[in-house]
């Protein structure tokens, strides 16, 4: 071949080099995070946190931090979506918490606590309708607090001195990091962030039409699943 022919095949295989390495460096990692992960030993062998029945066909996934205030305000609706949508949405919440939030893995560490005796779904509420209780509070004051809401959320019936030791516990801890680490696989820098199925809620839908919004997709998804 002449030298011409040759820099016409080079050029075709770096035009294509270059697009195998586009469609790898920026694949889009929805597919893969949007899924509910089985209990591991990365996660400490806990769990996802979900509201709903895991095996729904609409999963919303909501990468949130317990002492966010507009994480408070969006649980409430999302809460909602699951209750209007009975056994066809359900949310799996996952803790990316804010670094600028001192209480936020703490909070993190006592909703996981409570999940390992069946009570996450009851603290999670609580802990969000509560934010401005413990938003400020000191170690020990938040600690006196959330042993509180424990007893509150499970009528005097849970076992305190577990809920104690598993708030310290190293699964715990790694519940929390596996949550965060799915969280920087998405690269995200706010909260909250909600994905609804593979499909990400722009920061522009999550406004005072929310649930509107999210009603009419949710809406579509189920339709085209008939």
């Amino acid at each position: 071949m002449d030298k011409k022919t040759w820099i016409i095949i080079a050029a075709i295989i770096a035009v294509f080099a270059g697009i195998i390495g586009y469609n790898i460096a920026f694949r889009s990692p929805d597919d893969s995070l949007s899924q509910i992960f089985p209990a591991s030993e990365e996660s400490g062998n806990l769990p996802e946190n979900i509201d709903g029945d895991p095996n729904a066909p609409i999963i919303i996934f909501d990468y949130s931090d317990y002492q966010c205030e507009h994480c408070a305000s969006f649980n409430n609706y999302l809460n909602q979506l699951v209750e209007e949508y009975d056994g066809k949405v359900a949310v799996v919440y996952r803790t990316f918490v804010q670094n600028y939030h001192a209480n936020g893995t703490a909070a993190a560490s006592a909703a996981n606590a409570a999940a390992i005796q069946g009570y996450w779904k009851e603290y999670k509420d609580l802990l969000f309708a509560n934010q401005n209780e413990w938003f400020y509070s000191d170690a020990a004051t938040r600690q006196k607090q959330f042993e509180q809401y424990f007893t509150t959320v499970t009528d005097g019936k849970g076992d305190l001195t577990k809920f104690r030791a598993d708030m310290l516990s190293d699964e715990v801890a790694a519940k929390i990091a596996f949550d965060r680490k799915l969280a920087e696989e998405r690269n995200l820098t706010y909260t909250p962030y909600i994905d609804l199925g593979t499909t990400h809620i722009k920061e522009t839908e999550m406004n005072a039409n929310f649930l509107d919004i999210m009603r009419e997709k949710i809406n579509k998804l189920l339709e085209n699943q008939e």
